[in-house]
């Protein structure tokens, strides 16, 4: 009688399961904006993982590429409705934010011997050398700038009487850019995120906060998480250096959601340094395996979780007039130059050359390959 009635009481977290791991399908209404090759080439690069790829036209916001895999097959919710913490990618953002606000300039410096310390918690940076400028923090990808200067704008009580007034100026130019919300595409399915405001932190720090409580923010790990096309769209916001059309999938719509240009609360003058260090992160930095001839920008991301760490990487291409915006994000996939860049990378060619050289499908095959 007792497990008759263990069953009944379980039987509804049964079916919520079923319903969970049912895939939902991309829309099939009218002409869609996707293109046939960088859709079988994503599916062919995720084949035995669990993750996405996503590609955008930063001129029009039309969704190029809308690829994903999970045990249970494609899955659009992949891409649009599971958020997750963006990692170094995020990194971007914050600089445009620090930069818009007048915390740091592009020359500011940062100590960093392999990572930080702080009391009892230690965070660790891969060897670089120090002290390093906005532009290279950026190319290298270090923990310890991001984790400082982000935690100086919280605490900065000469530009902002509380620390309240802090993370909700914070909040609002990452808002601006895309994150932290739905963005209302024109796929259902679609869940937006975590971005920290003041009232989600004094409810879960109740004896009080500050920057040092929230650092881990500032590397993209923590009180944030945002779903890969948000992701893309903040490379597509940085591209046009500063606007962008809400991603949309519907080729021929006339909703003027998707034909209203939206403006992002950075500063003109913040996104050339930020497009620099995302430049020399494929010159000289993490994501040196993918240059090119034509200049890629991009900022690679290695997301800390329980097991192997999730790689992830936006980028868009070329540098001065953006053709392609990607994401990428590969769960388990290691770090954000083993496999994420690379695959952002083929995306890009394949748009903007029309097939992958021999070279680059060997690397395709390479990826299709490993399974996780």
């Amino acid at each position: 009688m007792h497990i008759k009635k263990r069953l009944i009481l379980l039987l509804p977290l049964f079916l919520v399961s079923l319903v969970s791991v049912r895939a939902q399908q991309l829309p099939q209404d009218g002409p869609l904006t996707l293109r046939p090759l960088l859709q079988q080439l994503g599916d062919r690069l995720l084949r035995g993982k669990t993750g996405s790829i996503v590609a955008i036209d930063p001129a029009t916001g039309q969704i190029l590429c809308l690829a994903t895999n999970t045990p249970q097959g494609s899955d659009v919710r992949q891409a649009i409705g599971r958020p997750l913490a963006p990692g170094s990618t995020f990194k971007t953002a914050q600089a445009l934010t620090l930069l818009s606000e007048g915390i740091i300039t592009p020359e500011t410096t940062v100590d960093c011997q392999e990572g930080i310390t702080d009391g009892n918690i230690r965070v660790g940076c891969h060897r670089h050398r120090s002290p390093l400028a906005l532009q290279d923090a950026l190319a290298q990808s270090c923990n310890t700038w991001f984790l400082m200067t982000f935690a100086s704008m919280i605490n900065d009580d000469f530009v902002y009487d509380s620390r309240d007034e802090a993370i909700t100026t914070w909040r609002s130019y990452m808002q601006s850019m895309g994150l932290g919300g739905p963005m209302h595409i024109d796929i259902s399915g679609e869940q937006g995120g975590l971005l920290a405001g003041a009232d989600y932190l004094n409810r879960r720090y109740p004896k009080g906060w500050d920057g040092k409580t929230i650092w881990w923010a500032g590397m993209g790990q923590g009180d944030v998480t945002c779903t890969p096309l948000q992701l893309c769209n903040l490379a597509v916001s940085i591209a046009n250096r500063g606007w962008f059309y809400v991603p949309h999938i519907h080729k021929e719509t006339t909703n003027p959601r998707y034909l209203t240009k939206r403006t992002t609360k950075v500063l003109p003058e913040a996104y050339p340094p930020v497009i620099e260090g995302m430049r020399r992160a494929v010159d000289r930095g993490t994501a040196v395996g993918i240059k090119t001839t034509y200049p890629i920008c991009g900022k690679t991301g290695t997301v800390e979780n329980p097991g192997r760490d999730h790689s992830v990487f936006i980028g868009f291409a070329p540098m001065a007039e953006p053709k392609i915006a990607v994401c990428v994000y590969v769960e388990h996939g290691g770090f954000g130059a083993d496999m994420a860049a690379p695959m952002a990378a083929l995306v890009m060619e394949t748009y903007l050359k029309g097939k992958l050289s021999p070279d680059s499908e060997q690397r395709a095959q390479r990826l299709s390959a490993i399974t996780l």
